[in-house]
């Protein structure tokens, strides 16, 4: 694999490694890795994640570097609910995706806002559900869909005997934007499958998969990852690594295998 050194990408995850998430003091290191495969848990964190694909382009002689800032902020609205904040931020660099020029800067932004229950179901399952907004910010038309767009968003999961499983999904339609871009309408679909075990390692197989009903394609990278919890001193994070596979894309899409790397931090109160 052809794998070019990013210095940019790599000194900015080295510096959001000093964002914070806060939890209780007293929380187990057991109830945190159970917190952390949950992604409307009632915990403040902000993964980094570092993506790299490749084969890009009409050419397929393009790769992407796919640095997602992804806050979580939960927020206490009553007795009974939260609403828990998701923000997706690209910081993207690559080179011949259009071939013969490289773009490196901001993508797009999705914001995700799910209300959900503080009490699980009588089944035992976690849900929530809400609004999902798409802010064009990209630095590069290239980076971007130009497009403001909006739609629902759901999640559902259930927790027991270190298994976590469930599956998130949204729709985005574009309201507003660039009228010389296309049109968006686009389905994100992510089952997943998680098991933690008693050394707070936990092994997930997802997909991350996206339909585009404007072309009428689908997008399906099929990932295996293993996430580590641990403590420095007193300070708990995580460190993800991961393959993916692409077993659908566009013509232009990536190909073959990618390499996810993820690094979380949470800071007790």
């Amino acid at each position: 694999m052809n794998i070019k050194a990013r210095i940019p990408l790599v000194t900015l995850l080295l510096t959001l490694g000093s964002t914070p998430a806060v939890v209780t003091a007293d929380e187990s290191q057991a109830e945190l890795a159970k917190k952390l495969n949950n992604p409307i848990a009632n915990l403040i964190s902000v993964p980094m994640q570092l993506n790299y694909d490749q084969e890009m382009g009409t050419g397929n002689q393009g790769d992407r570097y796919l640095l997602n800032i992804q806050p979580v902020i939960p927020f206490s609205i009553g007795e009974d609910w939260n609403l828990i904040t998701r923000t997706i931020l690209s910081v993207i660099s690559q080179d011949d995706v259009d071939p013969g020029t490289d773009q490196s800067g901001i993508g797009d932004v999705t914001e995700s806002l799910f209300f959900s229950p503080k009490a699980l179901t009588e089944n035992g399952w976690t849900w929530g559900a809400g609004p999902v907004f798409l802010l064009p910010t990209a630095s590069d038309d290239l980076l971007g869909g130009g497009k403001w767009g909006i739609g629902p968003t759901a999640v559902a999961l259930k927790q027991e005997k270190g298994w976590t499983y469930g599956a998130l999904a949204n729709h985005v339609w574009s309201v507003a934007g660039d009228d010389d871009r296309a049109d968006i309408s686009s389905t994100f679909l992510q089952p997943f499958l998680a098991y933690t075990t008693p050394r707070h390692t936990t092994y997930t197989i997802n997909t991350e998969s996206t339909y585009n009903w404007e072309i009428e394609e689908w997008s399906v990278p099929i990932n295996l990852m293993a996430t580590q919890l641990f403590k420095i001193g007193k300070q708990p994070m995580s460190l993800q690594l991961g393959a993916r596979y692409w077993a659908d894309s566009p013509e232009s899409g990536p190909e073959g295998w990618g390499v996810r790397l993820t690094y979380t931090l949470v800071f007790p109160k």
